[in-house]
């Protein structure tokens, strides 16, 4: 069982790291087609990386221990969080991948990121961590919400344990899945800094939030904060697609098996990541005050889910 546990940690986050910038290029591909242009290669974010990778690191005269230890600390915990949403098996050990510690481990990568951008000194850094915490504020209530509702609908708190519910069942079984998938997608575009929340490739002082705050990164240092970036949306991707669709997903970790999972999952992040790019093209930025709005949609999804639950 040790073993077979090992093996899933070791295949489980190589996989997700590995796939993280292709989702990443795919969604800029699609989005540069929506607007008519040819756009980067698919490939083009491996590409930044190992360039970044190179790079010599150049530090602010104001950065302490904070703006150093800042990337270790956030891909360590996405990576420990990834760990919790099994992608090419599911493991044997029972209650690996509690939500409430996968919340804490997003929020504490989330924290440390804020924290990097205070500490570089710049106006840009204080001003996008200042709005992310402020977002953040909004939004954790309404992601705590979806989980309780996800757990509510399931009956259990340990992800591996959704994922086993789901791939037995189906939605016919559970159709309230849908009312929360809709919720789970909206938290993707809010925590992964995407239109109509922020825009992770503007430069724009009016616009900037996650950028604002990896601004004063450089280096491997920068390449770090990207990969960890991609992780994260691979992670809440990983959690939408496997509680909604998990076919393909392995329940034992054979060779056949765990190809099987990969490819399955590939396939399936790259059709969401293609929805999430032109889900972006047809948006407008919504201005900063008005955002509360579209996050009260992902509440009242989750909200509907348990009173429909109670009902039921």
């Amino acid at each position: 069982m040790m073993l077979n546990y090992l093996l899933y940690l070791l295949l489980n986050t190589l996989f997700i790291v590995a796939i993280s910038p292709l989702l990443l290029g795919v969604i800029k591909k699609v989005k540069a087609l929506c607007q008519g242009r040819k756009g980067p290669p698919i490939f083009q974010q491996y590409y930044n990386l190992f360039k970044l990778l190179k790079k010599e690191i150049i530090y602010s005269q104001n950065a302490s221990f904070i703006m150093r230890l800042s990337p270790y600390l956030n891909i360590g915990f996405l990576l420990a969080a990834s760990v919790m949403v099994p992608v090419v098996f599911l493991p044997e050990a029972t209650g690996s991948g509690n939500i409430i510690l996968f919340l804490y481990l997003m929020v504490s990568a989330k924290f440390f990121m804020a924290l990097a951008g205070l500490d570089a000194g710049s106006a840009f850094g204080g001003m996008g961590a200042s709005r992310e915490m402020s977002l953040s504020a909004i939004i954790e209530p309404v992601t705590i919400t979806s989980v309780a509702a996800l757990a509510f609908v399931l009956k259990t708190t340990d992800i591996p344990a959704m994922f086993a519910v789901t791939l037995a069942g189906s939605l016919a079984q559970y159709p309230t899945l849908i009312l929360i998938a809709f919720s789970l997608f909206i938290i993707i575009i809010v925590e992964t800094a995407r239109v109509p929340v922020d825009n992770p490739e503007t430069h724009l002082e009016l616009t900037m939030i996650h950028e604002a705050m990896i601004l004063e990164q450089t280096g491997p240092k920068l390449a770090l904060m990207e990969l960890s970036y991609g992780v994260k949306q691979t992670v809440l991707m990983a959690l939408l697609i496997n509680i909604v669709f998990p076919w393909g997903l392995a329940t034992e970790a054979t060779p056949f098996g765990v190809l099987l999972s990969m490819a399955s999952f590939a396939v399936k992040a790259l059709a969401l990541a293609a929805v999430i790019g032109v889900f972006e093209s047809s948006m407008a930025k919504i201005r900063l005050f008005r955002l509360p709005s579209f996050f009260m949609l992902a509440l009242f999804f989750s909200f509907v889910t348990i009173v429909f639950e109670l009902l039921a």
